[in-house]
């Protein structure tokens, strides 16, 4: 049985161990966080390990994973290799921002390393953990720690996705722009309307159609396809007098605005190209 210690344990590092332990057939030996209370917690929703609140208590295991916060990866890295022999285990971290050569000082120790990260908003860990089968997870790193992860994140129901590490940042961007980004350009629509008058809630009703259509769109037609309105139809005086508007209403919301004009340009010439056809 394959032995790990989890050192971060906040809402990933917990779906995460819980899962491995379940149903990956893992056995976790530690957990390790800044505090014994979180540790604790940890260690009640996975339902196994024992908590440990320093690296020098942390004993030798074929797994190491560092769930801890990005600014923290170099650090954990640093005293997990001072404190255990890492000869032939793996060592891995879950930022989705990083790649896998922050843990150099691991592999240097003898450690195989990689990085995991799930591709998922972890706000409900319980939630995230029933429903974690599909999950896409990307992946990258050491060959040996990939043999030894992969099949881990097969029995999980996760769906592993090799990464160029050079492209780490890039990769985690995406998540950005469809996750992040997404909410913020939600925000500024339902705050328009209600700038125009219309109840909060009224404006969610109206808006969430055209949100979920033109999200099904995109994964049913292609971003050029699905692509309409103004900019699409080559309305280019309807774009300017509602830059104006909007700049006018709300400056940050007029600079967004503005800033999505070039991109939105470039894909309906994608559109026209495709087709022929603006609408």
């Amino acid at each position: 049985m394959t032995t790990f210690n989890l050192i971060g344990a906040g809402h990933v590092g917990r779906v995460l161990g819980r899962l491995l332990v379940e149903q990956g057939g893992w056995a976790l030996q530690q957990v390790l966080t800044r505090s014994a209370d979180s540790a604790a917690q940890a260690q009640t929703f996975i339902g196994s390990g024992r908590v440990v609140t320093d690296y020098a208590a942390l004993q030798p295991a074929d797994v190491h994973v560092l769930a801890v916060g990005d600014d923290q990866i170099g650090a954990a890295c640093a005293a997990l290799a001072q404190a255990v022999p890492l000869q032939a285990s793996v060592v891995f971290h879950c930022s989705g921002a990083l790649a896998s050569d922050r843990l150099q000082l691991a592999r240097e120790a003898g450690a195989a390393v990689a990085s995991v990260h799930p591709i998922r908003s972890f706000a409900d860990p319980a939630a995230v953990y029933a429903g974690f089968a599909g999950t896409f997870c990307g992946i990258e790193g050491d060959a040996a720690a990939l043999a030894v992860l992969t099949p881990a994140l097969n029995r999980i129901g996760a769906q592993p996705v090799p990464l160029d590490s050079a492209a780490k940042t890039v990769y985690h961007a995406a998540a950005v722009f469809a996750s992040n980004y997404l909410v913020t350009v939600l925000d500024a629509a339902l705050r328009a309307y209600q700038a125009a008058g219309i109840p909060e809630a009224v404006a969610c009703q109206i808006a969430q159609p055209l949100a979920s259509e033109s999200l099904a769109n995109v994964f049913r037609l292609g971003a050029p396809t699905a692509l309409s309105g103004p900019i699409a139809r080559g309305d280019l005086a309807t774009v300017e007098r509602q830059l104006a508007a909007v700049s006018t209403w709300d400056a940050p919301s007029g600079a967004l605005y503005q800033a999505l004009i070039a991109p939105t340009t470039e894909l309906a010439r994608r559109k026209r190209g495709a087709s022929g056809t603006p609408r």
